[in-house]
């Protein structure tokens, strides 16, 4: 029951992200809007979840992990009503916010929910069932997307959110029960919030105004400054605090430190691709919308046959192979579709996608069950928010990051019309040099996934983490009386 939940929030955020990427050209031109604009539209929503999920991470601590999951749902319905209402650019940028808040309450949660309700030797298992519904709303969510987009306004991709937000809502209240103990006498860290949100966001709006106001002007400048002033006064903040908004004792525990690293480096190389490709088949190729969901399809099929089975060889032989496997996997991906130019055939895609969804079956779930098998059993829901800030701020940046890349290697012009909105329309010839600038984004992502690779050889096997968390929870047990029946505190 726990799992059938979980699994309805993670295939409404997997249709609403896979949806939302490939309507963007179409909603670029109907807000008459730019591709910094539409990017923002993708950042906002994992800006805002990746701001709150370590605060709503300590919240669920604190005042019950179910509780803040089920709040999720209504928070993230809400916001794609919203979303479907917006007039402008700035507008659906604002309700996307919203969107995310809600989805980090979502996401803060549901690792740790599936920790707590299954054993260790099944939890491998569970996290691939749970990236399953990821890989079949990759599938589901371009395909519907496409259909409406050749049917409909873009307006009904947000729509399409409400019957599983309204299922979700009222399947999660029935079901979810609290298994633990909230621990209400800890703190929110609200200025630790601020520092990190605030670093996060001058980083964030560096990385992608450099294309328009110059990678040298000051302003530029000023904000690369001020994320490195906040970043250290986050540090030095949650060093010394005594709730901290990220528990920096967490990384005491080698794989939990090493396996965090591999997810955010993952994250930071990987999750633009998706875009950069949808971006390539309807701008650059001119492909509709729904012929370029199917082009597309290769990619979630696949993630979602090898998720189970990731996790199963997680449970069987550890996390460390699989993970490694599955990033070499997907750096071998890059590599391929960095060869894509305007003319290149279908057929060259076709096996970057495939290495790409065989290396994140692999890596996803065994390493996120190594992760959440090394956090201390108390501590789940900021151990599972921690995984996921981290993971989040890899995505966000992923975005900013290759569009950087991608405009610093095009003519001026072409930067001008693709980036900014001062083309004609989608199919203008300057969004030839874009296949090009991605070639040289998809080489950069190719030499993070390799450092991610690194990182889970040095993670460790996740045996003798199992065997430290048994002892804290037999300590855990000794210490504390016995707890209430797991359906009497909702």
């Amino acid at each position: 029951m726990t799992l059938s939940v979980t699994t309805i929030g993670a295939a409404m955020a997997a249709i609403d992200s896979s949806i939302v990427i490939l309507g963007l050209p179409d909603i670029m031109s109907s807000l008459h809007s730019d591709l910094v604009t539409m990017v923002w539209v993708l950042m906002g929503y994992i800006l805002m979840s990746t701001v709150f999920l370590a605060l709503f991470g300590r919240m669920a601590d604190m005042f019950g992990r179910v509780r803040m999951y089920n709040l999720g749902f209504i928070v993230f319905t809400l916001g794609s009503l919203l979303c479907a209402a917006a007039t402008s650019g700035e507008a659906l940028v604002g309700f996307r916010l919203l969107q995310g808040a809600g989805g980090a309450m979502l996401m803060a949660n549901s690792m740790a929910i599936i920790t707590e309700a299954f054993p260790p030797n099944e939890r491998g298992r569970a996290m691939g069932i749970n990236a399953i519904t990821w890989g079949l709303g990759g599938i589901i969510g371009p395909v519907v997307g496409g259909i409406i987009l050749s049917l409909a306004s873009w307006r009904w991709i947000f729509l399409v959110n409400l019957p599983v937000g309204i299922a979700g809502t009222v399947w999660g209240y029935l079901a979810l029960h609290e298994l633990s103990r909230p621990s209400r006498r800890e703190r929110l860290d609200l200025l630790g919030t601020v520092l990190f949100s605030g670093g996060l966001v001058c980083l964030l709006l560096a990385l992608t105004e450099g294309i328009s106001w110059g990678w040298t002007s000051a302003g530029i400048e000023m904000l690369f400054a001020g994320f490195l002033v906040l970043a250290a006064a986050f540090v030095a903040w949650e060093r010394k605090v005594e709730a901290p908004l990220i528990d920096l004792s967490l990384f005491r525990e080698r794989i939990f430190t090493f396996g965090t690293g591999a997810a955010t480096l993952q994250s930071l190389s990987i999750f633009a691709v998706t875009f950069l490709l949808l971006f390539y088949l309807q701008g650059v190729k001119g492909y509709s919308p729904l012929t370029a969901a199917f082009m597309i399809l290769p990619l979630p099929m696949v993630q979602s046959v090898i998720g189970p089975l990731g996790g199963l060889a997680a449970d069987r032989v550890g996390a460390r192979l699989p993970a490694t496997i599955g990033l070499v996997l997907q750096g071998l991906a890059c590599l391929v579709l960095a060869l894509l130019r305007a003319g290149s055939p279908y057929l060259l895609l076709v096996p970057g996608l495939i290495l790409l969804g065989l290396g994140g079956g692999l890596f996803w779930s065994s390493n996120t069950s190594a992760v959440m098998g090394a956090a201390p059993p108390q501590r789940l829901g900021i151990s599972s928010a921690t995984l996921a800030t981290f993971r989040q701020c890899g995505m966000v940046t992923s975005f900013a990051l290759a569009l950087a890349v991608a405009a610093a290697t095009m003519p001026a012009k072409a930067v001008g019309e693709v980036f900014l909105g001062t083309g004609s329309d989608l199919g203008s010839p300057a969004l030839a040099p874009f296949a090009a600038g991605m070639s040289h984004a998809l080489l950069v992502s190719f030499a993070i996934v390799l450092a991610a690779s690194a990182f889970t050889l040095l993670a460790g096997d996740t045996a003798e983490a199992r065997r430290r968390n048994a002892d804290r929870l037999a300590d855990t047990a000794a210490a504390e009386p016995a707890p209430r029946e797991a359906g009497s505190g909702r």
